[in-house]
């Protein structure tokens, strides 16, 4: 099957509606995955979950009637957070599960990602043998084999109650603090999961953009650009803080107590913060994270280990080294205690609950580490190989700490850039961090010249 205007990657296969992905792609893809699931598991259950984008219901129903085409059973939680998808398919035994959503990308795009057995998303082995269903003849059931669509709305709730039963909480402590927070959950599936969790933390909620029509007004990336409304809000409320999530509520950003966002990094490392001083251990974290993170992760006796960028390549390494706590520094938060995957409202918990244990603001924990500033650059991805631009940057910083696990990462004691292209856009994403952003901005300025070089050929 041809990928053509496809961005098909580790992170699932993603398109612009309408354009390349339409819902005979989309039916291709799912039926390729059921065909895949059922024949590496005794169950014959796939879970199908989706945010709020317009294109949803549309895709919801061509995923289902792929799925049953092949002879898997369909259990339908409806629009949901992505990791509630991956809770529900630990729960039902399943043998995967589907998420129709393009995450944190513009209106225009949606999304499969494809879950395994396990809960995690396929690995780039995995997601091969999955596409080699697309190659051949995808194995149809008849009409006496197809497989049948049940309803499952406890999902949520379920995810809920999990998030609230995890050690790392004190309820009732947070419950008497009574936080007043602010949240927007940019017209996704956050609205139909964080309200819920911050009024069982006891907290006063003030809410934007919570009705879940993905008609997104604004891009709808939680990164610190994207948050003027909620920085108003926390400003206007007084709140202890604020918290925005992505269409799919995989992704939390913060804004501080002073109403200004902190860095989709910094809530990564709040909750390492929490977790670590209490279980001192192994950090993952992905090439692109903060170094914020090494230093919360040494003052509690921890340490950090990175991974290639993408959820489940954090997730395998934080599995094979027995991390307490990992993520991504674009905001995800993944505990182990709780199932291995990004979580927003559990980001949100450990948060709180950081709070109400410090009892200071979220200022002063912030202010309390060393300050860097990060810059994150992309440019369209040239047709050419990015290899020659690697040498080149490898030749030029010749005192760096060299790491090619995913694209280049070159690392000094208080400063690194990452050039890599990105699984989820057609783009060369470049990120550095350093003391000052003009320290910072001056790597991705060095390493955008070959770049530039070779994108005008």
């Amino acid at each position: 099957m041809a990928f053509e205007g496809l961005m098909v990657s580790v992170s699932g296969v993603r398109g612009r509606v309408g354009h390349a992905l339409t819902p005979e792609v989309v039916a291709q893809f799912a039926a390729a995955f059921g065909a895949f699931s059922l024949a590496r598991s005794t169950s014959r259950t796939v879970v199908v979950g989706r945010d709020s984008r317009v294109s949803g219901p549309m895709f919801h129903r061509a995923v289902c009637a792929a799925l049953q085409s092949v002879g898997a059973d369909v259990l339908d939680i409806g629009m949901a957070p992505t990791p509630t998808v991956q809770l529900a398919v630990e729960h039902a035994h399943a043998a995967g599960g589907l998420a129709i959503t393009a995450s944190h990308n513009p209106i225009e795009w949606n999304a499969l990602k494809f879950i395994g057995s396990s809960g995690l998303f396929l690995d780039a082995t995995e997601g091969a043998a999955m596409r080699a269903f697309l190659d051949g003849v995808i194995p149809r059931a008849t009409w006496d084999a197809l497989g049948v669509v049940r309803e499952d709305d406890a999902a949520i709730a379920r995810h809920l109650d999990a998030v609230l039963a995890l050690p790392h909480l004190d309820v009732p402590g947070i419950r008497q603090r009574k936080f007043r927070v602010a949240l927007d959950t940019c017209h996704g599936a956050g609205s139909r999961i964080m309200p819920q969790l911050l009024d069982a933390l006891g907290c006063e909620v003030h809410v934007i953009n919570a009705e879940p029509h993905g008609r997104f007004h604004r891009p709808p990336e939680p990164v610190a650009e994207n948050l003027g409304e909620l920085e108003a809000l926390v400003r206007s409320t007084g709140a202890a803080v604020g918290f925005a999530t992505d269409p799919d509520v995989d992704r939390l950003a913060v804004v501080g107590d002073a109403g200004t966002a902190i860095g989709e990094d910094w809530t990564l490392a709040l909750a390492a913060d929490l977790v670590v001083s209490r279980t001192p251990g192994i950090v993952v974290t992905n090439l692109s994270t903060s170094r914020i993170l090494d230093d919360v992760a040494s003052r509690h006796g921890g340490r950090v280990e990175r991974a290639p960028v993408g959820e489940v390549n954090v997730a395998v390494k934080m599995r094979s080294v027995g991390a307490v706590i990992g993520g991504e520094g674009n905001g995800g938060v993944i505990l182990p205690d709780l199932h291995l995957g990004r979580d927003a409202p559990l980001a949100a918990a450990l948060i709180l609950q950081l709070l109400h244990v410090r009892g200071g603001t979220v200022s002063a924990i912030v202010h309390s580490y060393p300050q860097y500033r990060i810059v994150k650059d992309k440019l369209d991805r040239p047709d050419a190989s990015l290899d020659s631009v690697y040498a080149a940057l490898r030749a030029g910083f010749p005192d760096a700490v060299v790491d090619t696990q995913d694209g280049l990462r070159l690392t000094w004691e208080d400063r690194w850039v990452h050039v890599r292209p990105s699984g989820t856009e057609p783009i060369v994403r470049v990120i550095a961090e350093g003391p000052t952003e003009a320290d910072a901005k001056e790597l991705v300025r060095r390493c955008r010249t070959p770049l530039d070089a070779l994108a005008k050929g």
